[in-house]
């Protein structure tokens, strides 16, 4: 899934230009009763009397999993990462194609605060009366690949993502140690954006190659998270060519503590890291991994949605480049 796609992929609009694009998400809760009662959440409009998703359009210089958190957290107050993705829907409107990207958000017993002025109200309800309750019935697709996510063990995740640091320095107009080489002007500017995207799955912990560009690239979401930086040399350029094997043990590291991590290395690893992570995922999924150099771009990042539990099982992968001014 990529945050920059603009031509539609359903059958049903084979290449017509999307026109308008947005994002929101699936709230999901388990029934405090009865744990194993899957709830999602609807909300009411009252501009268009509808029971819906909380969603809304993307704005200028935003990625698209900005857009689905900002807009949960506008119309119902729920500050949460995102979770697997769900399915996109398309319809018209009076611009032309709109697509409208989603994921499931855990509220995780959340108060919620709808704004009042676009949604007025909102119900927890189970996902086969949600079914009946929505109004535009595009959005039972979501709904139903949440529900049979949840059937299967695959709903509760937790993210784990790889990120290629931000543009550097050429290597040609450096003369002094490797692993000084800074950002580049733009690379700068493609971390804070990372640092942006980033909250999206407001990763606890990061895991990084100690060599400047790559520290840099992930700098800006470490200060404004508190999040604490781990150093690895086995993910530096030098120690892997040495060592693969090294830097595979730290991939498999990540998947220990079943708690939202980033790790950012260099392009020249990134072969061995995609293999490792190709270990915990279906053949299916495993397609879905760049398979050819460079692999990310600079500041790109491919997040694996893993499923809670002892057996290190991604489920799901999506892959971003943050917005590039």
């Amino acid at each position: 899934m990529s945050s920059d796609s603009l031509v539609a992929d359903q059958t049903d609009h084979p290449g017509e230009e999307i026109a308008v694009t947005a994002a929101g998400a699936i709230p999901w809760r388990l029934n405090s009763a009865n744990e194993d009662e899957l709830e999602v959440l609807l909300i009411h409009r009252p501009r268009y009397d509808d029971w819906s998703w909380p969603k809304g359009k993307i704005d200028s210089g935003e990625t698209i999993p900005e857009c689905a958190v900002r807009e949960v957290e506008e119309e119902i107050g729920l500050v949460a990462p995102l979770g697997i993705p769900l399915p996109p829907i398309h319809y018209h409107v009076a611009a032309g194609l709109k697509v409208v990207h989603y994921w499931a958000v855990d509220a995780d017993g959340a108060a919620l605060l709808p704004d009042g002025r676009e949604v007025d109200s909102v119900m927890w309800c189970t996902p086969e009366k949600a079914a009946r309750l929505l109004s535009n019935p595009g959005d039972v697709e979501p709904l139903q690949h949440l529900a049979d996510a949840h059937a299967r063990g695959e709903l509760e995740t937790w993210p784990l993502l790889v990120l290629r640091h931000a543009k550097a320095k050429p290597r040609s107009s450096w003369t002094k140690a490797e692993g000084d080489r800074p950002l580049a002007a733009t690379g700068v500017r493609q971390a804070q954006a990372v640092g942006r995207l980033l909250r999206a799955w407001k990763p606890v912990r990061i895991v990084t190659s100690p060599w400047l560009r790559c520290v840099a690239t992930i700098a800006p979401y470490a200060k404004a998270a508190e999040v604490k930086v781990k150093l690895n040399e086995s993910l530096t350029e030098h120690r892997h060519n040495r060592s693969p094997h090294k830097t595979a043990a730290a991939v498999e590291g990540l998947f220990d503590k079943q708690r939202a991590v980033a790790l950012c290395t260099h392009r020249p690893a990134l072969p061995t890291v995609l293999k490792q992570l190709a270990k915990h995922m279906s053949g299916r999924l495993r397609d879905e991994l760049p398979d050819s150099d460079p692999f990310l771009a600079p500041g790109e990042m491919i997040v694996c949605h893993v499923a809670r539990g002892g057996k290190k099982k991604v489920v799901a992968v999506e892959r971003f480049r943050p917005f590039d001014d």
